[in-house]
């Protein structure tokens, strides 16, 4: 026989040993990565004290009327096809957000989200398609954010809208 029953015992053990250790380590990595993410810094008293100080004044020293000036709008995300002679080739996502001056105006832009995001989809759709926006397969996110800007302001009035500002352009290839 080429193995004796010792030796082959020997390996044997030896492969179990290998099992257990390398599913231990595989099980310890599951757990640990299954954690939710803690923050590594917390709001301490140094931290605090300095917020609590920006805040009495507004922000970098200006009065909290004049800091207050800005509201921010984050509508929910665009999905959008392009779609060329062979059919869909990607999807674009895009999360917009529209500042404006006030409350008021932050709750009329809630109130009209559903007609501001037909008007995107609407506008974008043509333009993606025809790839005006696109250079090299790459979107063009300046002619967006300014195409966007116009109808934001034709949906909403002149008054109403300060900017718009694109936080997540995302493409991604079918």
């Amino acid at each position: 026989m080429f193995f004796g029953v010792g030796r082959l015992m020997k390996l044997a053990f030896l492969a179990l040993m290998v099992v257990l250790i390398l599913g231990g380590g595989a099980a310890g990595a599951y757990f640990y990565f299954q954690q939710p993410a803690e923050a590594a810094i917390g709001e301490n008293g140094d931290h605090k004290e300095a917020k609590e100080a920006k805040e009495a004044k507004g922000g970098h020293g200006v009065d909290a009327s004049e800091a207050n000036k800005h509201e921010f709008v984050e509508l929910s995300p665009l999905v959008l096809p392009i779609v060329d002679q062979n059919g869909v080739s990607q999807t674009v996502i895009i999360v917009v957000v529209i500042e404006v001056g006030s409350d008021k105006d932050a709750g009329k832009v809630r109130n009209l989200e559903p007609r501001l995001k037909d008007a995107f989809i609407q506008d974008l759709y043509g333009v993606l398609n025809k790839h005006a926006a696109l250079r090299g397969g790459v979107l063009q996110v300046g002619v967006i954010k300014k195409r966007l800007g116009s109808i934001s302001n034709r949906v909403m009035g002149d008054d109403v809208v300060k900017d718009v500002l694109l936080q997540v352009v995302q493409q991604r290839p079918i």
